[in-house]
């Protein structure tokens, strides 16, 4: 009998959590991974000058924030800063760093302050409405937006407004992209079409290009770990035995329950989880369920949480139209993540 029929782990399927505005601005703060991104631990890849340069850039950004000294009022270095425009644009590949040098800046900036995915300020005013969340972020001295959606040309035109109204009261943006449908490239995510798709916000984010290597020489031709039933039982319960709170779904169950709760929910889904189990695992055919497992992924990646799975490599999941279609940068994105968060080595057999 598994685990599943006889009911010994709890269902992410069975978890359809609430989360409040309060939640949700409290939430607004760098990954755990992130917690303590600084510009001095960035550690620049020679052979590309440019991602020295983001740094220097970006120091220069943060000095916006330093309180203003009489003597320094017509040194060089002030009218660099005054001259620096309110946002600022990180463009790069897979692994340059953006989302560090991301979380760097918003650490050195004084609160208030805030850090997120496109999705979770949607969220937000979708929690708060349009004018509430406006109210809760005005006043605040830096925005930074990691993956700025641009999928969604009602969402896109949304947060274009948002923040213009926000720049408009003194705060800073910062931001990185994803990738539009039918954007072409892989692994970035051009300026240009990032400048176009804002609109009448472009005016006020300089650009800061970030060349180079994945510094993780992510390989996403590689596969993701998949085991047998068997090994499967035996690892969770050997995880759950250690005290740790495992979950085991069935993945189209799960691929069902996500279509139910709101991407702005999954983290809570996944709160105070140390691994997931996934079994039975197939391809997909349907986009809508492949993006919502892609935002799910996120979050789960976010947390730092393992995956077991059982059935085909979570890596194989998007069929080969999805691949080759606008999200693939997406697609391609998640699936190094789900190699990562399945390579974890299983609990020794008790022989």
């Amino acid at each position: 009998m598994t685990l599943e029929q006889t009911g010994a782990l709890p269902r992410l399927a069975d978890r359809s959590p609430e989360i409040t505005g309060a939640e949700i601005a409290g939430s607004l703060v760098p990954p755990s991974q992130f917690e303590h991104a600084s510009f001095e631990s960035y550690r620049p890849d020679h052979d590309y000058p440019s991602q020295a340069e983001a740094v220097a850039t970006l120091k220069l950004f943060a000095k916006s924030w330093e309180p203003q000294r009489p003597a320094g009022l017509f040194s060089r270095n002030r009218r660099k800063v005054e001259a620096m425009k309110p946002g600022v644009y990180l463009d790069g590949g897979f692994g340059v760093g953006k989302t560090h040098l991301l979380a760097a800046l918003w650490h050195e900036a004084p609160g208030p302050k805030y850090f997120g995915t496109f999705i979770e300020y949607t969220a937000l005013v979708g929690a708060l409405g349009y004018a509430g969340a406006v109210d809760l972020l005005r006043g605040s001295t830096l925005i930074s937006i990691d993956e700025f959606e641009l999928d969604d040309p009602g969402d896109t035109m949304m947060m274009t407004r948002m923040l213009g109204e926000l720049v408009a009261s003194g705060t800073r943006i910062a931001a990185t992209s994803n990738t539009p449908p039918n954007a072409l490239g892989e692994g970035r995510f051009a300026a240009s079409d990032f400048l176009r798709e804002i609109q009448s916000l472009s005016s006020n984010f300089q650009t800061i290009r970030i060349d180079g290597l994945d510094y993780r020489r992510r390989d996403t031709t590689g596969t993701a770990i998949t085991v047998d039933r068997a090994d499967y039982d035996r690892a969770l319960a050997a995880m759950a035995g250690r005290g740790e709170t495992v979950t085991s779904d069935g993945f189209q169950d799960l691929i069902a329950h996500l279509a139910t709760v709101h991407p702005s929910r999954y983290i809570k889904m996944i709160e105070g989880v140390d691994v997931i189990g996934l079994t039975d695992v197939e391809v997909l055919h349907d986009q809508m369920a492949a993006l919502r497992l892609v935002a799910f992924i996120d979050r789960v990646y976010d947390a730092e949480i393992p995956v077991v799975q059982t059935g085909v490599p979570l890596s194989e999941v998007f069929d080969d139209e999805m691949l080759g279609g606008g999200y693939r940068k997406k697609y391609l994105r998640s699936t190094s993540r789900m190699i990562a968060l399945t390579a974890g080595e299983l609990p020794p057999h008790d022989d």
